[in-house]
């Protein structure tokens, strides 16, 4: 008579040195060729970029457009080009909506508006720009326009302390849309329009002044 017992083998994987030992059952699936079931993927790198990242935001870039667009004169030593020639989406888009919110007189129907007249009112300028002769591309409008609401925030907070003083609020409503029409019209407006820089000058003066009659509700 043929007695005994079968005992499952003691397989062990070296890697990098180290000794690990398999179950039956890893064993088993990798004597019936399905091994490639227990396969581990490694993390790709590229998943694990950040947030910022991801979304393409660049906060100094940013920070830096901020500060060319609120400090406009060329003695300070900005390179205000930046903000046209390297436009970004995510700058203006935080500015318009900052600009909305701050706008809000118990209506939400103001912040679409705004948006919709940022949008549409850079679509207008760009294709006056274009009709004039200018090279520049509706990103690059896009941006500026948006950037350039700053100074009428800044003024924001101003306009409700002397809100009662006709001629005081005036005035710095005045300086306000003129601080960011001359912000925008100096990086849009360039050489190549020559004699014809007032016809673009115009309309994006216009512009903010609707931009803060959409704040003041006039």
């Amino acid at each position: 008579d043929l007695s005994g017992s079968i005992t499952t083998p003691d397989v062990k994987l070296n890697l990098g040195g180290e000794i690990i030992k398999e179950s039956t059952a890893t064993t088993f699936l990798r004597q019936r060729g399905y091994g490639w079931l227990l396969e581990v993927e490694d993390d790709d790198p590229e998943d694990n970029k950040p947030l910022l990242e991801e979304l393409d935001i660049d906060l100094k870039d940013i920070y830096y457009k901020i500060r060319c667009v609120l400090m406009p004169m060329p003695s300070l030593g900005f390179n205000r080009q930046v903000v046209r020639d390297n436009p970004d989406f995510w700058g203006p888009l935080a500015v318009v909506l900052f600009f909305s919110m701050i706008s809000l007189y118990g209506q939400f129907k103001v912040v679409s508006w705004i948006i919709t007249i940022w949008i549409f009112g850079s679509w207008t300028i760009f294709l006056l720009a274009r009709v004039l002769g200018g090279e520049v591309a509706y990103g690059q409008v896009l941006g500026v326009i948006g950037y350039s609401l700053l100074p009428l925030i800044v003024i924001a907070p101003v306009l409700l302390v002397v809100g009662s003083f006709e001629v005081v609020s005036t005035l710095i409503k005045l300086f306000g849309v003129f601080w960011a029409a001359y912000s925008a019209a100096s990086l849009l407006v360039g050489e190549e329009f020559k004699t014809k820089k007032p016809l673009l000058i115009y309309p994006i003066f216009l512009l903010y002044i609707y931009f803060l009659s959409l704040y003041t509700g006039v």
